[in-house]
């Protein structure tokens, strides 16, 4: 729903102004109509829809599955696409997903084919789906595509769930962690420190360390607050710039411990998403254009761009993805496979079955291993801090006896 500001004049001549919150202009007017009201102008309170969509809820892989699943679901029932429309914007909860399709409802009305309208909301459908959608069109079998994407988005959904739950666990525990060691270190380290130097304890280095730091904790916490956040937001805003992006995912496919996992996800998304658009028909350097843009990695994008590149020379596929030394030796053999059978993109479906199963497997392995990494550093790391608050009674002890 948008807001709109209107002008009219009523039957006596009164001007009347306000605002009105509508799908469109044509509602404001059938609104004004109804009131025996004569509209003077209509225009969208752009400052007032700006501050909505900064609070709108973001479109999820999950909202564009159920999307495309119903869309499928009804034109197989022999719906036409109008009413698929009409029937998907008045059940869809995502409010921002809602007024997307509203507005490829009224221009499908207007004329226009389902891609086109789907294409103007570019920032709701992503280009994949419009370009599938696209050569649905051309087909004429929509449905069928409509399917595929569901499934795509779905797998794609699944990935995304599986990866944050992995790093649940890690996260939660390592916030503990520095929660318990900033505890310490603020609040219980002074109040032995004190004691000890009210008896005039000579204190052992790991203690003055540990004291120095405390100290400055205590005493200086809104510059470590504020360092946290200048670090935080400056990784932030250097990730949303090409330079930032670039620098970001060539750490994820480089560093050891998530290397292996982050080609896996990538191979697998690659994978898949090639197989379903060469099975709609969509011609190979096509399909590696739109594919280098749902990978998710800038490196491996310009990686594949090289690579289209080289097979729009005519190098043979297989060895221009061998040649980008970045996919296991199975993908090019199984693209070779597919070359020479002429069954491409079946085959490259069953091999991305296979890279879904690995993904899910490195991802239990990652965990498994950094559990017990983070529980041991924890340990030294409040080990080291338990023994130098320690250390001074023991030598309180000691002099005592002596």
């Amino acid at each position: 729903m948008l807001v709109y500001k209107y002008k009219a004049v009523s039957e006596d001549g009164q001007v009347l102004e306000g605002y009105f919150e509508a799908q469109s202009e044509s509602d404001i007017l059938a609104m004004l109509k109804n009131n025996n009201y004569f509209p003077m102008s209509i225009e969208e309170d752009k400052a007032t829809n700006s501050k909505k969509d900064l609070f709108a809820k973001k479109v999820t892989k999950k909202d564009m599955a159920i999307f495309c699943r119903q869309f499928y679901t009804m034109l197989n029932a022999g719906i036409s696409i109008v009413k698929c429309l009409d029937i998907l914007e008045k059940q869809t909860e995502n409010r921002t997903l809602k007024k997307a399709i509203f507005n490829v409802y009224e221009d499908v009305q207007k004329g226009m084919t389902l891609s086109e309208g789907m294409k103007k909301q570019n920032k709701i459908f992503p280009p994949l789906l419009n370009n599938m959608v696209e050569a649905g069109e051309v087909s004429g079998n929509l449905d069928v595509i409509m399917e595929r994407m569901a499934v795509h988005f779905e797998k794609e959904n699944s990935l995304e769930n599986k990866v944050k739950n992995a790093f649940v666990y890690p996260i939660i525990l390592s916030i503990v962690a520095i929660a318990v060691v900033i505890f310490l270190l603020t609040v219980v380290m002074p109040t032995f420190i004190g004691m000890f130097e009210s008896n005039g304890t000579l204190l052992p280095w790991p203690t003055r360390t540990l004291l120095s730091i405390s100290n400055w904790l205590t005493g200086y916490w809104y510059i470590f607050i504020g360092i946290t956040l200048i670090i935080i937001l400056s990784i932030i805003s250097l990730e949303k710039t090409e330079e930032g992006r670039r620098f970001f995912d060539n750490l994820k496919i480089k560093i050891p411990g998530i290397k292996k996992m982050n080609i896996k996800i990538i191979t697998s998304r690659f994978i898949r998403t090639l197989s379903i658009l060469l099975s709609s028909g969509i011609p190979i350097l096509q399909a590696l254009d739109a594919v280098s843009k749902v990978v998710g990695n800038k490196i491996v994008c310009d990686m594949l761009e090289i690579a289209n590149e080289d097979i729009r020379k005519g190098v043979p596929m297989s060895k221009a993805i061998k040649d980008m030394e970045m996919f296991p030796p199975m993908v090019d053999s199984m693209i070779k496979v597919g070359e020479e059978s002429g069954a491409l993109d079946d085959i490259l479906y069953k091999t991305a079955d296979f890279y879904d199963e690995e993904v899910e497997v490195s991802m239990e392995k990652m965990v498994t291993m950094l559990e017990p990494i983070l529980i041991v550093l924890m340990a030294i790391i409040i080990g080291f801090i338990v023994i130098a608050m320690a250390m001074p009674m023991f030598d309180m002890v000691n002099t005592i006896e002596i």
